[in-house]
């Protein structure tokens, strides 16, 4: 009699049942149930919903914003700068060598409108100014000797002097005498200033699309010489008046002459690509960039100094200039079609599409009064018992369907 053979552990045939179910399921295609409701609020919540999300991508994104183009930001630039001009003072005639700070024609220069000159200053002693912090005294052991103030004008000799005008005393020092407050003389340069002329030379170019650019127009009829800007007319003339670039920076000329400041000249240079290249033009814009209305840090003034000799001694004549910054600023944004970020943007638009549903099924679900009936259509519920047969079914959670077949009594007609 032959020996029967042994059966399989009823697990091990578990296990089995269950990888052919899971390897059916891989090939499988799932599809997501649709049911349509019948409620005209829900439906226009959802299509205003959609149609807001398409307003945003088309208008916004791909109107406004060209999200459909590559783009590049900060082009390289070189800025060049000219100043033409003669002004006068009380004392002189002033010319442009004298005035522009540094003579170079960079992006940023000053031009000086006020001075305050202190001559024929030489090496020796003279009273400190009233303005340095504990130089006023009273005697001379109210001042240290050898002692070296930062903020001062020279080396304390430790003797108390009378001050230049006036019954008050100060320290002595060791210096460049007689010091600044002692004896300078102010003068006015900015009566014809703002009749400057101002020249600004500038080139971009975008290296990500090979593009370049400058914004003189090429003419060979002298065109330069007789232009100044004009937005409308001579775009391409960067000819500025001093006093106009102060005028549409909002600001009073004598006054900012008289106090100094800074003003920012932005050229942006915005070019869409995708458009022929007389499109791209540069656009102008100026302001004041110094805060003037912190008296801590408005204004603006440096000094400088001007050496010679007399009879042999070392002698200087020293300068404290207030004028007027300009710097010259220049950004700007170069766009070209590319269908990456086409692609990426449309994926975009059509996945937030799908938002107005997941809008609408959290209205239906929470605030509807048909929401179970709603959940059941939506939802359906398969119970795990042993009996079950182990198929693609329970390995890929397939909605079951006898389930979906099930019959509701009152019907989504009701939603």
């Amino acid at each position: 009699m032959a020996a029967a053979e042994p059966k399989p552990p009823a697990g091990a045939a578990a296990a089995g049942r269950l990888a052919r179910g899971c390897w059916s399921a891989f090939w499988d295609y799932e599809t997501p149930k649709v049911i349509v409701v019948k409620n005209r609020r829900l439906g226009v919540v959802y299509r205003a919903v959609q149609l807001l999300i398409l307003l945003y991508f088309v208008w916004y994104v791909f109107i406004v914003q060209k999200s459909y183009q590559d783009s590049e930001t900060g082009p390289e630039s070189s800025v060049i700068t000219k100043v033409k001009g003669i002004t006068f003072s009380e004392r002189k005639v002033w010319d442009v060598e004298e005035y522009v700070k540094p003579p170079e024609g960079g992006s940023v220069f000053s031009i000086i409108t006020r001075i305050e000159v202190t001559p024929s200053q030489t090496l020796g002693t003279c009273p400190e100014s009233v303005r340095v912090s504990n130089a006023s005294c009273d005697t001379d052991e109210d001042c240290v000797a050898e002692r070296l103030d930062m903020l001062g004008s020279g080396l304390r000799t430790g003797r108390c002097v009378p001050y230049y005008q006036g019954s008050a005393k100060t320290c002595e020092v060791w210096g460049w005498c007689p010091v600044e407050d002692g004896a300078s003389v102010s003068q006015f340069l900015g009566k014809m200033a703002p009749n400057f002329t101002i020249l600004i030379k500038n080139s971009i170019h975008y290296p990500k699309f090979q593009f370049s650019k400058g914004n003189i127009e090429h003419r060979k009829d002298g065109y330069l010489k007789r232009c100044t800007f004009d937005e409308v007319s001579d775009p391409y003339c960067p000819i500025f008046k001093l006093g106009f670039i102060v005028e549409q920076a909002g600001e009073n000329f004598t006054e900012l002459a008289h106090t100094g400041g800074v003003i920012g000249v932005i050229i942006n240079w915005d070019c869409d690509l995708d458009l022929s290249a007389s499109k791209c033009n540069p656009k102008y814009s100026f302001r004041r960039l110094d805060p003037k209305h912190v008296p801590a840090s408005s204004g603006y003034n440096f000094r400088f100094a001007k050496y010679y000799k007399v009879n042999g001694s070392a002698t200087r004549t020293l300068i404290k200039a207030y004028g007027i910054r300009i710097d010259v600023i220049v950004h700007g944004q170069a766009g070209k079609f590319s269908l990456i970020p086409t692609i990426i943007n449309l994926a975009t638009a059509l996945t937030s599409i799908g938002v107005g549903s997941f809008l609408c099924d959290w209205i239906l679900l929470t605030f509807m009064n048909k929401n179970k009936v709603y959940s059941h259509k939506k939802f359906d519920k398969m119970a795990d018992t042993p009996e079950q047969t182990v198929g693609p079914e329970l390995c890929a959670s397939e909605p079951s369907r006898q389930d979906s077949t099930l019959t509701d009594p009152r019907g989504l007609a009701q939603l």
